[in-house]
């Protein structure tokens, strides 16, 4: 018996592109958009490719932050610099879900799998002073709220606590 066909075999088998599902979090911002942009297509527009891909450029303009990276991945904004609008519509078009039609686009691209929500913050737990300014800006900044005059981290703090309730809903 000839050793030769067996080791190509296991050669072939070691080597060959692994097809591996998603993990748990993975292409989080990839399946709530594509689940969202689902949700605004009629059932005429669902089967139509070439629509898909008009409809997904329109749905992309107000979007921001990582789901505006997401569309700009796809080639759904007017600055992306590439284009695979077809690699996502073509299987939206079939009824494929969300998370299948992501695991086919990080084959292609697999930034677009890499992009995770910002975690939230729980204001009725956290302790501002132990966080670092940077994210004291970026609470701010997400509220789009200013700090004119805010030198230390107290003036900060002091800021937000001034526009949490108009920001922060709490619970009953």
């Amino acid at each position: 018996m000839s050793v030769l066909p067996l080791i190509a075999i296991t050669i072939t088998v070691l080597f060959s592109p692994l097809v591996l599902s998603l993990k748990a979090g993975e292409c989080e911002v990839c399946i709530s958009v594509l689940n969202r942009f689902r949700a605004t297509l009629d059932k005429e527009q669902q089967g139509d490719q070439k629509v898909i891909e008009k409809e997904f450029v329109k749905f992309c303009k107000p979007l921001k932050l990582k789901e505006n990276r997401f569309c700009y991945y796809l080639g759904g904004t007017a600055d992306a610099a590439t284009g695979i609008l077809g690699e996502m519509a073509k299987p939206l078009s079939w009824g494929m879900p969300s998370a299948k039609v992501c695991e086919k686009l990080k084959k292609k691209d697999r930034q677009i799998c890499e992009l995770t929500y910002e975690k939230q913050i729980d204001f009725s737990t956290v302790d501002l002073k132990k966080l670092k300014v940077k994210d004291l800006k970026k609470i701010l900044n997400d509220w789009d709220e200013g700090c004119d005059g805010c030198l230390e981290k107290s003036d900060f703090i002091k800021r937000i606590e001034e526009l949490k309730p108009k920001h922060v809903r709490s619970e009953l």
